[in-house]
């Protein structure tokens, strides 16, 4: 019987990936012949438009036998603007072929599906495809091997000659501490050990050749057959997304796809990861009509199906991609992916704008990178966009669909917002005969985590079903901010308290109150605007880079670099998705085609135009009825409505959340021994004290006191004693006086100096220089940058040796790291100026703002840059803002004081 497996083949645009799926069929002799991309013949592009433009757009099905396995072939899309189309077909995966093209190397489309398939979890081989132009040059290999491994993972290993000379047993080795020990005992690495590095993520092997040319598919196919791992082999407690399974485990399935066929039938594609389904299953209330293999164009009708085989069913209407069935019901993934653009769409004179966006939504089941929403106001349909390309082909998906001929609008850029601190919402409520009241807690968290929901609140003051229906209200709404209106992001939100009536509340009255409370706390909130911003990778001839820096410099991004390759600068950083538009376009044009732009989304950041953005939408938070943050109470026998500024004394509960009690328990439990404490408290809560005397009470108390120390002690070292009780310093304090001191000495020994920064005694006051920011800021220092970026660099270090010299603050100096790969940050100190360089992958503005935070705890600090974004959040953590142009008139100034004093002289 074959084993079910599910690979995928995923690769940037033009890498040549359904090239490689025409060769995998081929020599598997599932086709015949081999189609061409450029001939419109492959066996998987199957859409018009896609043989038209000779990009895959959609994720295809294709099946075959080879050895003791039974493929399914899943190609997907390589097209930036088309990723959340590949990035559901991640989560089904039992093996990746990530495939890079030999001549572009490891591009940041590259390094965003590694990313991706790291996040599931998804074991993966690497083919370096298209080799075939670079000749059969060893070094281009060696060079090519070495960029995957800094880009992409160390641990990435040539198998292209097999695993058993010495060189690639040593490499292999040091994956696994286990293996590395065996293999200094002189134990070889084996087959089945490279089996389980390749599923644990350890290692990822890595072959090259040459799809066009079938030069090393067959290598790439027998390698894949060793390594792969069928969903019915994963052990028990396995961390892939793929449950274990076994002949007699229940069914559990993951949905991936939502399709149409030739006959308008919705078909729903499924993995299934347990147990068996067959024809006339229930799944809900729904029954599973009909079960197909799908290949290409053509399917296969069965009656049942098993365990790691992927079908697409007829009968499931109102399922989405992502959701799991069985067991795995209620276990929804959610796509990392977003789309960054919105447009209103335009539709023709006599289309209902009503019946359009009902059809758009049916198809935004299908399409998981088109985002509809409607406005009652306007009439207008309002999508949410990856890219320029995805318009293109969702007119023809529309023309083809519902004969409409429409156009898209200018495009807006998708800003989303989050909270700067923890704050509690509250919402009540309560017109005649309904009732609920609920109090919520929302914390930010680091970028990139979406919105979390969980419940802290006793049984003993709402009932567990109340408190799961909270939170199923908290994530079924997209919850808009109160700057803009966008969508709310990087949030904990957490029920902490609520009140329900015996007799008078609904389901619905929870719904009320939820949304009310989660609005009413974005209303007492510091909230942030966060726009999205690009990873880029910048490649212009030297001759070139000062307009290149200049450019990114005038588009708010970070810049690192440059660095010299062959003949061409490369620089590299982050910038704003709405200050990008167009600039591919104008570096081919200034560098006269020999420049290029790489760019992949790389999240969202606090905007570097806020308050230009907020004006800009005019959005009153107040006057959004559908969204409100006031509350309704019953007063004199009707619903009353209380503005959402006055509710917390209306409030029927008290949840006992305190801002400044929370800010401490929290930097405490992110330290703390929290199992040892947990321990301590439940051995306390167990503790009968009825029956002991007050002399035992009191040693109980002892020990307990004795444990708390020993876990203060294991977080934050030995509290060593600075005062003893008989000395002077007590004499004449109250105990009260006597604790605060005491709590006074235990902040201090926490107290962290930052990193390589050791504020020294004698300064009070320090200035931290953004240095590539006021080089580019300065004429002089930019023009001189143009030519020889190191003698800039030199120059404004000179300048400020002299000015350190005459100021009373101590100057920090940070550089992004410069040409040091993989290095690290170091300290240098010139003649009093400290010189920061940082690490690799951290700039100055990171640096900077950690420092500000932690230095300006104990002393005054000033931040000189121009950076926007930069300022804002220095500014929040307490330290002065200088902007480059006053800095530079400041050093000028001090240097005609440095003048004035040695002509006195």
């Amino acid at each position: 019987m074959p084993k079910h497996v599910t690979i995928g083949i995923l690769a940037h645009v033009d890498a040549g990936k359904t090239t490689l799926s025409e060769g995998l069929l081929y020599l598997s002799g599932a086709i015949r012949n081999i189609g061409r991309v450029d001939k419109g013949d492959t066996f998987l592009d199957t859409y018009e438009l896609e043989r038209a433009r000779g990009i895959t757009i959609f994720s295809k099905e294709a099946s075959f036998d080879y050895g003791d396995f039974s493929f399914t072939l899943l190609d997907t899309p390589g097209h930036a603007d088309f990723s959340p189309e590949m990035e559901r077909t991640l989560q089904v995966l039992d093996l990746a072929i990530l495939l890079i093209s030999a001549a572009d190397g490891v591009t940041g489309q590259a390094k965003l599906l590694f990313k991706l398939l790291e996040h599931y979890n998804v074991p993966t081989i690497i083919f370096v495809n298209k080799m075939d132009q670079l000749g059969s040059d060893a070094a281009a290999g060696k060079e090519i091997l070495s960029a995957l491994k800094s880009g992409l993972s160390p641990h990435v290993v040539s198998i292209q000659d097999g695993i058993d000379d010495d060189e690639t047993q040593e490499e292999l080795a040091v994956c696994d501490d286990e293996l590395l020990s065996g293999f200094f005992d002189g134990k070889r690495v084996s087959s089945e050990d490279v089996k389980n590095l390749v599923n644990h993520r350890k290692c990822f092997p890595v072959l090259f050749g040459s799809a066009l040319k079938m030069d090393g598919v067959k290598e790439l196919l027998d390698a894949t057959c060793e390594v792969v791992r069928p969903v019915t082999e994963i052990p028990a407690g396995s961390a892939s997304m793929q449950a274990p399974a076994s002949a007699d485990a229940p069914f559990g399935a993951r949905i991936f796809k939502i399709s149409r066929d030739g006959s308008g039938n919705r078909l729903t594609h499924i993995k299934i990861t347990s147990g068996k389904l067959r024809i006339r299953d229930q799944i809900g209330e729904e029954k599973i009509d009909q079960i197909r293999i799908i290949s290409g164009e053509k399917f296969q009708a069965i009656q049942e199906a098993e365990a790691g085989q992927v079908v697409a069913v007829l009968g499931l209407s109102g399922r989405r991609a992502g959701e799991g069935l069985g067991c795995l019901e209620g276990d929804t993934v959610s796509e990392v992916l977003q789309p960054i653009l919105s447009s209103v769409l335009i539709l023709p004179d006599g289309a209902d704008p009503s019946i359009v966006y009902k059809n758009l939504k049916a198809l935004e089941d299908e399409e998981p990178m088109l985002l509809v929403s409607f406005s009652e106001e306007t009439k207008e349909i309002q999508l949410q966009l990856m890219g320029e390309v995805q318009k293109e082909i969702l007119t023809h998906l529309i023309k083809t669909r519902f004969d409409l001929d429409v156009k898209f609008g200018k495009g807006n850029i998708v800003y989303k917002e989050t909270i700067a601190g923890p704050v509690e919402g509250v919402g009540h409520f309560e017109p005649l005969r309904h009732y609920a009241e609920v109090h919520l807690l929302l914390e930010p968290l680091e970028p990139g985590s979406g919105l979390k929901f969980e419940a802290n609140c006793s049984t003993d003051d709402l009932s567990l079903n109340w408190q799961r229906l909270i939170l199923t209200h908290l994530a079924e709404k997209k919850h808009r901010g109160v700057l803009t209106g966008s969508e709310i992001t990087d949030m904990k939100i957490t029920v902490i308290a609520g009140k329900s009536h015996v007799k008078h509340t609904e389901g619905g009255d929870f719904r009320q109150a939820t949304y009310r409370a989660v609005r009413q706390g974005l209303m007492m909130a510091n909230s942030v605007l966060l726009e999205p911003v690009l990873d880029y990778r910048l490649e212009v001839p030297s001759e070139y880079v000062g307009r290149a820096l200049t450019d990114m410099q005038r588009m708010n991004a970070t810049v690192t670099g440059p660095e010299i390759e062959g003949n061409m600068s490369v620089v590299k950083g982050v910038v704003p998705a709405a200050c990008f538009g167009d600039y591919a376009g104008d570096v081919a044009s200034y560098t006269k085609g020999e420049g290029r732009i790489f760019t992949t989304l790389s999240g969202y950041q606090p905007c570097h135009n806020a308050e230009e953005v907020i004006t800009e939408r005019g959005y009153d938070p107040t006057l959004d009825r559908a969204n409100s943050p006031d509350s309704v109470f019953c007063m004199h026998g009707a619903g009353t409505v209380v503005p959402w500024d006055q509710v917390r004394s209306h409030m029927h509960v008290e949840s006992g959340w305190n801002p400044d009690t929370h800010q401490i328990e929290t930097d405490l439990s992110d330290n703390i021994d929290m199992e040892a404490l947990k321990e301590l408290q439940n051995k306390l809560r167990n503790k009968d004290t009825a029956q002991k005397s007050f002399a035992e009470r009191e040693r109980d108390h002892r020990a307990a006191e004795g444990e708390l120390m020993a876990i203060f002690e294991r977080t934050y070292g030995a509290v060593k004693p600075r005062y003893v009780e008989t000395e002077t310093v007590y004499e004449g304090m109250t105990k009260e006086e006597k604790e605060a001191r005491r709590d006074h000495e235990v902040e201090q020994q926490k107290r962290e100096k930052y990193e390589n920064v050791k504020p020294a005694d004698e300064y009070k006051e320090y200035l931290l220089v953004d240095g590539y920011n006021i080089i580019y800021a300065s004429k002089e220092l930019s023009d001189l940058a143009k030519t020889d970026l190191k003698a800039a660099r030199d120059s404004l270090i000179d300048m400020l040796i002299n000015f350190q010299g005459f100021r009373r603050e101590r100057v920090l100096l940070v550089f992004d790291a410069y040409k040091v790969p993989g290095g690290k940050e170091h300290v240098e100190d010139n003649s009093g100026l400290l010189i920061i360089y940082t690490k690799e992958a951290e700039t100055a503005d990171q640096y900077i703002e950690k420092a500000a935070h932690e230095i300006s705890k104990k002393y005054k600090v000033t931040v000189a840059t121009s950076d926007a974004i930069e300022q804002v959040i220095v500014m929040g953590a307490g330290a002065i803002r200088l902007s480059a142009r006053d800095f530079l008139e400041e050093i000028e100034r001090t240097k005609e004081l440095i003048r004035e004093r040695i002509d006195k002289h």
